[in-house]
């Protein structure tokens, strides 16, 4: 069964709905992350949305990754940085923009 789409609280306290869970890959299919996201679009070519990897630290722009959605579908996508949502006391967290097919 499907988990159902729920709030979580994003550093800072901020808390956004309907992020889900899923996986970071890389393009290679090694798995890096769990991740939390959320579909902004979505066509028959194109997915887009926004991810925050579970564990901290910067992923790289320059390469291509695979987002498994809960769904299993997967994603061939690029990231973009889109947000540093620092917390005090912990290390950054970064929520990216992922755009693929």
């Amino acid at each position: 069964a499907p988990r159902k789409r729920r709030h979580i609280n994003l550093p800072g306290g901020e808390t956004s709905p309907m992020w889900s869970t899923g996986k970071l890959y890389s393009d290679r299919a090694d798995f890096l992350t769990g991740v939390q996201y959320r579909l902004l679009a979505e066509n028959l070519d194109s997915v887009s949305g926004e991810l925050m990897p579970q564990s901290h630290g910067r992923l790289d722009e320059t390469v291509e990754y695979i987002v498994e959605l809960e769904d299993s579908r997967q994603i061939r996508c690029s990231l973009r940085k889109n947000v540093n949502r620092p917390v005090a006391g912990l290390p950054p967290r970064f929520v990216y923009r992922f755009i693929g097919s």
